[in-house]
């Protein structure tokens, strides 16, 4: 996206507001071994402001993901993020009696945010009555990708009977999956199969409407088949869907885990701004409040010159 063509989408989506961030607030959770600790981020005007339960990757935190978090909330949006039992900052170790079961424990926390928004509405000074219940996406990258794609309709099959039970809900009703892995099986290397069980997803019924992002560099260690598994949430998924494939992106994708963080190998700012952008004006159309934008902002990506990437909808 050059500048011009950012400066046309800025006009599109207003100034950023100032974002009010209340850290943490804590949500009980019996049976979790410790309770739930959330971040909560809005703009401080507005109302009738959507929201987006944000699942982090692995090892992250309710810290992480501010080039995301951040613009969603100054553009509108009311940004929730829960830490998971596999947060570095929780110091989970390897042979605690939860870790086989980390995948589940993650989507159960995204249900108990939204169990929880009164509390979390609550939590945050002068948010009262802002929220629009009836608006609610559901967004995570990589590991949490795959969280957020379950509450879309995705189903983790056991290795051994093949089966998967539907854990989606029925409150979110849109998605963004960055990052996100594809099939197991054959798929997966020897070392993913072995310690990841739960990476072993079946699309058929992830019937939600979501964009997929996935960079053409994402060479990711837990596959033998290579960044065309990162696009699989889209092509092995039926109902509304759009592909964003992102060139020259890698893991990463340009940096949204954090503002120099790491764990970035493609930092690349103009990469993260275009991702922003299309996530903001896709949960716009997708929660039903604006069709413009995105349509405007694909239109904008496919007669650029120089594109940073490409989109594809069904």
């Amino acid at each position: 996206m050059t500048g011009s063509e950012r400066a046309t989408m800025e006009m599109a989506m207003g100034a950023p507001t100032p974002v009010v961030s209340v850290k943490p607030v804590v949500l009980p959770a019996p049976g979790r071994g410790e309770d739930l600790r959330v971040r909560v981020s809005a703009p401080t005007t507005g109302r009738e402001l959507p929201v987006i339960v944000f699942s982090h990757g692995f090892g992250s935190s309710l810290d992480g993901y501010g080039p995301l978090a951040d613009f969603w909330a100054a553009h509108g949006f009311v940004v929730i993020q829960p830490t998971h039992l596999d947060s570095r900052t929780v110091g989970l170790p390897p042979d605690d009696p939860r870790t086989p079961r980390i995948w589940r424990f993650r989507v159960e926390d995204m249900k108990r945010v939204l169990d929880g928004l009164d509390l979390l509405e609550a939590a945050v000074p002068g948010l009262g009555g802002r929220l629009d219940r009836s608006r609610i996406a559901a967004a995570g990258h990589s590991f949490g990708g795959q969280t957020a794609g379950i509450l879309l309709g995705l189903r983790v099959l056991d290795p051994e009977s093949g089966q998967g039970e539907d854990l989606s809900d029925s409150r979110v009703t849109a998605g963004v999956l960055l990052a996100t892995a594809g099939q197991g099986g054959a798929d997966l290397t020897p070392f993913a199969a072995e310690r990841y069980p739960f990476m072993n997803p079946d699309f058929a019924d992830m019937t939600t409407p979501a964009l997929v992002i996935a960079g053409d560099r994402d060479d990711s260690p837990l596959t033998v088949r290579g960044p065309d598994w990162l696009a699989d949430p889209y092509f092995l998924s039926p109902g509304d869907k759009s592909l964003l494939t992102l060139f020259g992106a890698e893991h990463s994708l340009g940096g949204i885990p954090g503002y120099e963080v790491k764990e970035t190998t493609d930092e690349n700012p103009e990469r993260v701004a275009l991702i922003q952008r299309l996530t903001w004006a896709y949960l716009r159309h997708a929660l039903g409040m604006d069709d413009s934008s995105w349509s405007a902002a694909q239109k904008t990506l496919s007669e650029s010159t120089d594109p940073l990437g490409r989109i594809e909808s069904r």
